[in-house]
């Protein structure tokens, strides 16, 4: 039987990977696949095989992991034929991988050590993904450690501790065929702290806060063409809202409200609220006389849904993309400071839909007093496993901060998540409303003061000990 081409091997491993990383009960395994790929690409004979194969592998996990991407720009554009533009993003994930392989194949010589090198190496840039104009963390290996008591590390280190357990035992695996056993043993060690720290946390005990939240099932292009107007929005908002009992302030979904709508909003409340004149995308906390208290707008933009590079040098061809979707492309302004709401007393950490992918938004919240987090959010973009990965990544920013988090959605899972990152009360099925009610917490965990950097130390100690094998 002849063996299969270096780049399918790869492109295989890569989907397998995938395949644990999407939100289903056997994700924490995603060690195993991963140990198989670092193996794989660390025994390329030169740094640019090594590069080509993790490039190959990178694109195959990026496009499995973000297949809702191809069916959205389908849906966008009308046709499935332009779906096909998220490949570019696809190559383009890979092709991050790749510089990261080529580099740690030319540090380090040996076959083990670039294993390591790569351990170190992917989680460093995981950390990468969350910087910059066109930041796209989505597929990050902690996350795979969601369905175990061992990423209730995160309020340590954050998501990316998870991934530094995650790749540390995937070299481990592949060093024990080199005979090297006492990183095996060390990260066994480390997986049964991580179980046993996670398996004796407890809620935390507050104030209790009743809060209204809502599931609409808006079409989102519908919103964004005006083909379903904000009136029309409103009646049913206001319709949903009427469950409410005298002590819960309701929350509403993402660009619930417009300037025009706003006097209408049953205060109290929290919700979003979407404005032209400046062009924002905002969270507003509103009293019962319909004044709104506080305000605080989208910390992080999606590139190239609310925010497009190179506007004014690109015109001509974003000029065809506004024909073929039927309305104007603009870039929102993004928050310059990050401020907690307040409402009758409560400081909420509220944020906005795509804010709740980055870890620090949460973070910055908290270490200026929320005592709740709140998430409005407009699911209806995404199809498929985007709707339930968005809401993984979210209970995680519970975990981190150790914040009750609460949910009100367009199409997505509306609900809360309490500070163990448990679902409590959900609904992600049809438009309605959730009584739930939160523990207004305090206290700062070691992630929400010292941000990444215990993981980034850690996968600094990978780079070395992939040094100290090399010199040996």
């Amino acid at each position: 039987m002849p063996a299969l081409p270096p780049f399918l091997i790869a492109a295989l491993l890569g989907v397998f990977l995938a395949a644990c990383g999407l939100p289903l009960p056997w994700s924490f395994l995603s060690p195993l696949p991963l140990a198989l790929l670092l193996a794989f690409v660390a025994a390329a004979p030169t740094p640019r095989q090594a590069a080509a194969r993790l490039w190959w592998a990178g694109s195959a996990y990026s496009a499995l992991q973000l297949w809702w991407l191809t069916a959205f720009l389908a849906k966008l554009f009308g046709t499935p034929v332009l779906g096909l533009l998220a490949f570019a993003l696809y190559a383009l994930e890979g092709t991050f991988f790749a510089l990261m392989a080529d580099l740690v194949a030319r540090c380090f010589r040996t076959p083990h050590a670039r294993v390591w090198g790569l351990a170190g190496g992917w989680v460093i840039l995981e950390w990468l993904r969350f910087l910059g104009p066109l930041a796209f963390p989505w597929p990050t290996l902690g996350y795979t450690l969601l369905p175990t008591p061992a990423l209730q590390i995160a309020d340590l280190g954050g998501v990316l501790l998870g991934s530094v357990l995650v790749t540390a035992t995937a070299a481990a695996l592949v060093s024990v065929r080199w005979g090297n056993r006492w990183p095996h043993r060390l990260v066994t060690l480390a997986w049964l702290a991580a179980l046993a720290y996670g398996i004796t946390r407890v809620p935390g005990s507050g104030p209790v806060q009743p809060l209204l939240v809502l599931r609409t099932n808006f079409d989102s292009f519908g919103r964004a063409t005006r083909q379903l107007t904000p009136e029309e929005q409103l009646a049913v908002q206001r319709r949903l809202s009427a469950a409410r009992t005298p002590a819960e302030p309701v929350v509403w979904s993402e660009t619930a409200l417009t300037p025009q709508t706003l006097p209408a909003f049953p205060g109290p409340g929290l919700s979003g609220l979407r404005t032209f004149q400046p062009d924002q995308n905002a969270v507003v906390s509103i009293d019962a006389a319909g004044r709104v208290v506080d305000r605080n707008l989208k910390a992080r933009l999606v590139p190239f849904g609310e925010y497009f590079p190179l506007y004014q040098a690109l015109r001509p061809v974003y000029r065809v993309i506004e024909h073929a979707i039927g309305f104007e492309l603009g870039s929102l302004t993004p928050a310059q400071h990050l401020q907690p709401l307040t409402l009758n007393g409560v400081t909420y950490g509220a944020y906005v839909c795509y804010d709740s992918v980055f870890p620090w938004v949460a973070r910055q919240l908290v270490r200026r007093g929320a005592q709740v987090l709140v998430n409005p959010s407009n699911d209806g973009w995404y199809e498929g496993w985007g709707v339930q990965q968005h809401f993984m990544m979210g209970r995680v920013r519970a975990i981190e901060t150790r914040r009750w988090l609460v949910r009100s959605v367009n199409s997505g899972v509306a609900g809360a998540v309490d500070d163990l990152g448990q679902p409590v009360r959900l609904l992600s099925q049809g438009a309605g409303a959730v009584h739930v009610e939160v523990r207004r917490l305090h206290g700062q965990t070691l992630y929400t003061r010292l941000g990444d950097l215990p993981a980034l130390l850690l996968s600094a100690l990978l780079l070395l000990y992939a040094a100290r094998l090399d010199r040996r």
